[in-house]
């Protein structure tokens, strides 16, 4: 008996519907999987920034907090014995003319009385413990610039200021890269020309009633997301550029305190033993002297460097400052 043509035909239907169905599901399996794998690379890339940014924020309030301490004490230490001592004139001696930018002008020593002053301060007031984006602006610009002019409430007010104001800083100190907020204002994120916005947002990717349009947009997930991980690639690269410059100012200024306090340390006994004439000094005695003020004038130089410029890129001086400092230290044998 002859099949009917129309049970051929809806035989035939089924089977190419069946097809459809089979597809349909392993086009779905493979949109969730392409999903999965871009929203695991986009997870990946803001771990990876939020470290970064956590270390590079860090590395910034450690820096502000040494320069205040080396203020506070050695620099207070220093200024306090140059004030005190009469009639001194620095000639050509071993440890003062290593680096002539090192010489220190009275116009130095007052920005240093002055900068000493404020960051006495604000360790008595707490406020070096508590403003973590004023410590973090302490780190990133030049002290004197910041401090020179102003009262110690204005001063530290004008630090937190520059920390909420420059992007680089307000992103670096501004929380963690998480769905719904970006750490700074409006949920973006900047870094230096860096600008990471609304995407960073994504916490999942919608599928839609079709396998096929699913597939579709997963593989425009998949784009996406490597062109996001990208950009937050980039971002971490220069936070760890910034804390890597920050660490070794850090090093650096580190290395030039623990030369300075002793050589306070002898400036003093000289004045308790000698008095505060410096004329009648000794040779040897007028030296310790002499190298006091060369190193500090190696510290000043390290106190108004500014590691950001107003783009929040690193800045070219800082290394410059890097390399005359590291230069003066191995010419000095130090």
């Amino acid at each position: 008996m002859p099949i009917p043509f129309l049970f051929i035909g809806l035989a035939a239907a089924g089977v190419i519907g069946g097809g459809k169905t089979v597809k349909a599901g392993v086009d779905s399996k493979k949109a969730s999987e392409i999903n999965s794998s871009a929203q695991d690379l986009i997870d990946k890339a803001k771990d990876r920034i939020n470290n970064s940014r956590e270390t590079c924020n860090d590395s910034l309030e450690n820096l502000g907090r040494l320069k205040i301490s080396v203020l506070d004490q050695s620099m207070n230490r220093f200024v306090d014995c140059m004030d005190k001592v009469a009639n001194i004139e620095f000639t050509e001696s071993k440890g003062i003319n290593e680096l002539n930018n090192l010489k220190l002008e009275k116009k130095d020593y007052d920005d240093l009385k002055n900068l000493g002053s404020i960051a006495s301060s604000m360790l008595a007031g707490g406020a070096a413990g508590v403003a973590g984006g004023a410590l973090a602006a302490f780190g990133a610009y030049s002290a004197v610039a910041t401090f020179a002019t102003a009262s110690t409430g204005t001063a530290i007010a004008s630090l937190s200021g520059v920390a909420a104001s420059n992007a680089t800083l307000a992103f670096l100190g501004g929380g963690t890269i998480a769905a719904g907020a970006g750490g700074v204002a409006g949920g973006m994120a900047v870094l230096g020309g860096l600008v990471a916005g609304p995407a960073l947002l994504i916490t999942g990717f919608i599928t839609g009633s079709k396998a096929k349009a699913n597939l579709d947009r997963a593989y425009s997930n998949k784009a996406e997301a490597e062109k996001i991980s990208e950009e937050l690639g980039a971002g971490a690269d220069k936070c760890d550029a910034i804390r890597r410059r920050t660490y070794m100012i850090y090093i650096l200024l580190a290395k030039l305190d623990a030369i300075f306090f002793p050589i306070i340390l002898k400036m003093q006994e000289i004045i308790k033993n000698k008095g505060n004439d410096y004329s009648t000094y000794s040779k040897e005695e007028r030296a310790v002297f002499a190298e006091g003020q060369s190193i500090a004038g190696s510290i000043k130089s390290i106190l108004d460097v500014t590691i950001l410029n107003e783009n929040g890129e690193l800045a070219e001086e800082s290394q410059k400052v890097i390399d005359s400092t590291t230069l003066y230290l191995n010419d000095a044998g130090k």
